[in-house]
């Protein structure tokens, strides 16, 4: 992308720019079943379980958690161990966002009287929930939201009208673009358009975007993009063992440090490189996010979850 590119204005003729994407969305999209709800719970539930799962994926955990918990009320009394152990056994990433939904629905509960803040700034009272997320919330449930944000979006303004790569520019961009009072299916329809046609391996005629007769990238050939954070592997990660604490602790009350060291990696050895002060190191995250603690018993250190 050039500099010459970067410093060009938004189209013109906004209008027909607004048009073409709305209408492409609305005669065809994926059909999420939270795209059919404006239950504000519901809807965060989605939001927080697709920060870091494929949206596939998502769909099915999303079903069973508001078939399990189907209200803030339900999850504001469920046990948070059950909570943090679905979000395991669904390897919907972080368990401190189990956590934090679990404590949000409390809030919304205690402090709101059951009734869910509306504005972007009221939503991020909420445990867990930061600007994006609150502001995600208000579109979709509220169609009161600013212009959303995500990687996607910032892929299709590089590519379509020369934004530069910086927050800011992103940001004011995507909020010129939106149409006033229509935040629910602007924000849908631009993230829709970077997931199914503006992908990294862009797919415009295919997809039949709607914007390749304003798109710079399409004209030009080049379909460079801004870099993307890429997400740690999974596989041998902090993250994948804090998980197996959690289930095995869900299975056994509580363990000795080293019979769960054991029970959660093969390689376990108190003295070795995964031992004891790499299990301590897990359980003090753990605890630090209020879902494990540990005691001494008998002589021995044990780790239980908290209730």
């Amino acid at each position: 992308m050039t500099a010459e590119a970067g410093k060009r204005a938004l189209p013109d003729d906004q209008k027909a720019v607004r048009e073409a994407l709305i209408a492409w969305y609305e005669d065809d999209h994926r059909d999420f079943p939270w795209r059919r709800t404006d239950d504000p719970y519901e809807i965060l539930v989605s939001e927080v379980m697709s920060q870091q799962t494929q949206l596939g994926r998502v769909v099915e955990a999303w079903e069973e958690f508001l078939e399990r918990w189907p209200t803030t009320a339900d999850l504001a009394d469920a046990d948070r161990a059950d909570v943090v152990g679905f979000w395991t056994d669904h390897s919907l990433g972080y368990n401190n966002r189990a956590k934090y939904l679990h404590e949000s629905a409390q809030q919304v509960e205690t402090e709101y009287g059951g009734d869910f803040p509306t504005t972007p700034d009221e939503l991020q009272e909420l445990m867990g929930v930061g600007p994006y997320t609150a502001n995600a919330v208000a579109s979709f449930a509220f169609n009161d939201g600013d212009a959303v944000v995500d990687t996607n979006v910032k892929r299709v303004l590089y590519r379509a009208f020369g934004v530069p790569d910086d927050d800011t520019a992103f940001e004011d961009a995507a909020q010129k673009l939106m149409p006033a009072g229509r935040s629910r299916v602007w924000n849908n329809a631009i993230m829709e358009l970077g997931g199914v046609a503006c992908e990294q391996t862009p797919k415009c005629d295919e997809a039949g975007c709607p914007w390749r007769e304003w798109c710079d990238a399409y004209a030009s050939g080049d379909f460079t993009a801004p870099d993307v954070p890429t997400q740690p592997s999974f596989e041998g990660s902090r993250r994948q063992f804090r998980g197996r604490v959690i289930a095995t602790l869900r299975e056994y009350d509580e363990l000795e440090l080293d019979t769960l060291g054991h029970r959660i990696r093969v390689d376990y050895a108190p003295d070795g490189e995964y031992g004891r002060e790499w299990l301590e190191g897990l359980l003090a995250d753990l605890a630090d996010d209020e879902l494990v603690e540990t005691t001494d018993c008998d002589g021995e250190r044990v780790a239980r979850l908290r209730r």
